[in-house]
């Protein structure tokens, strides 16, 4: 009887692990469409956010300087570096998608309303302001 509780207690938990595991998909590194940056996609807590570790070019005209937020509207943010900078936050996971999530693109300066869409070793990002439909979007693919 008690393996039997055991096997039934197993069985239940299939789903929800299966679904930790496909909510997990996204995790890992992957380069923008450009090529030009790596970004890491992590989990804290059931939220999933992504920070840019590696960009071509990653020094200003001199070769010394790290190339900094230069673009951003908030004129106190922009001396901080490209490198490590949080470009994805708040993705929730819900039935196949992450979504209510923000998108800081450093080239315009501009963050964005965003849901991710991952199709094997792909993602398609969207970024939009107010409904998806007026928004554009960005193909990333897993780093190898």
């Amino acid at each position: 009887m008690k393996n039997i509780l055991l096997a039934a207690l197993l069985l239940l938990m299939i789903p929800v692990y299966a679904k930790a595991q496909s909510a997990d998909a996204i995790v890992g590194l992957w380069l923008n469409e450009e090529k030009d940056a790596k970004i890491q996609i992590y989990r804290t807590g059931d939220k999933y956010y992504g920070k840019i570790v590696w960009i071509a070019n990653a020094y200003e005209a001199d070769g010394k300087t790290p190339r900094k937020d230069s673009k951003n509207a908030d004129a106190s943010l922009r001396n901080r570096s490209i490198i490590n900078m949080v470009i994805l936050t708040d993705f929730e996971y819900d039935d196949g998608e992450w979504e209510d999530g923000k998108i800081y693109d450093p080239k315009s300066g501009k963050t964005y309303s965003s849901k991710i869409k991952h199709k094997g070793n792909t993602l398609d990002i969207r970024g939009y302001v107010g409904i998806s439909m007026f928004g554009r979007t960005t193909v990333w693919t897993k780093a190898q």
